[in-house]
């Protein structure tokens, strides 16, 4: 009788991780690679929708290599997060926001108690990383989006109006259906319908206001004096500049970098997820941004 050769187990798999809890029996593993210098800035990666986290290894190993201590999370429900996906409670934007990543960040700095956390978000993990370094300014030294602007559907730009309101609210209206969105028009993986109930009602307002939360995120927004890098890409249909440069707007009072990537960039791959190839590039002028504020290396 044959077996089957064992596989070996994958370079993600075998990083250090660290064991996050929440309140409400959610688990996190997050992967990490630390500097040498145990005072380098800390770099916490924020996956998109049905993105797992192991997606942006190269990004993670990229910034690494810029002297860059890095941290990998996937959103609850997704990748190594448990439950899994329809195995827990249906759930929101303010669990990701008020459970998650207070917990994830609490033991983030136990493990790195000198490191000057940054935050680094591509699409919901961008919202998400703006939304909570609003809500607790003294928590990041800086935050950078890609692909991460307004879903309000004005944003996109009257030609794409009725395709931004159409889709979006089909996407709600599927999530409240079956409580939970199972993939395909725009977003292609499953995700939880709370989340995408609050993502559709966020489309139609330009509000956010996530259910079950008193947090007034659109104040803080206008409040929040933390950096902010954000990076639009040309040929980004779902998170395009429009929509980035509306977003920008609601920051009034923060130090905010644009990087719009077109022309001659060396970025070469533009598309909103398509940019993760170009990850070392991406990452050296990021590290180089961050830079300005917190001198390493």
């Amino acid at each position: 009788m044959t077996t089957s050769p064992t596989r070996p187990p994958s370079e993600y798999s075998t990083l250090e991780s660290v064991a996050v809890s929440t309140p409400d029996d959610v688990t996190f593993r997050v992967r990490v690679l630390p500097s040498a210098r145990p005072d380098a800035p800390l770099v916490l990666i924020l996956p998109a929708m049905a993105m797992k986290a192991k997606h942006y290894l190269a990004l993670a190993k990229a910034f690494h290599a810029q002297g860059l201590s890095v941290a990998l999370s996937d959103l609850r429900a997704q990748g190594e997060s448990r439950p899994a996906l329809r195995e827990g409670k249906d759930f929101g934007y303010r669990e990701m926001l008020e459970v998650d990543l207070p917990a994830i960040v609490a033991a983030l700095r136990q493990r790195f108690p000198h490191a000057p956390l940054h935050l680094f978000g591509h699409s919901l993990g961008g919202q998400l990383a703006l939304l909570f370094a609003a809500a607790r300014p003294t928590t990041a030294t800086s935050v950078t989006v890609i692909g991460t602007g307004t879903v309000f559907w004005r944003a996109f730009g009257p030609r794409r109006w009725v395709e931004a309101l159409t889709s979006i609210q089909w996407i709600g209206v599927v999530s409240r259906v079956k409580g939970y969105w199972p993939g395909g028009v725009l977003i292609p993986g499953a995700m939880a319908g709370g989340v995408m109930i609050d993502w559709s009602k966020h489309s139609l307002t330009s509000r956010y206001r996530p259910k079950g939360s008193s947090v007034e995120y659109d104040r803080l927004l206008g409040e929040m004096t933390v950096p902010l890098l954000a990076v639009s890409l040309e040929d980004d249909r779902l998170g395009p500049k429009s929509n980035v440069d509306f977003l920008v707007a609601r920051l009034r009072a923060a130090p905010v970098t644009q990087w719009h990537v077109e022309g001659d960039s060396p970025v070469v791959h533009r598309d909103h997820f398509e940019w993760l190839k170009d990850s070392p590039v991406v990452a050296q002028r990021v590290a180089e941004w961050i830079d300005k504020d917190t001198v390493f290396g």
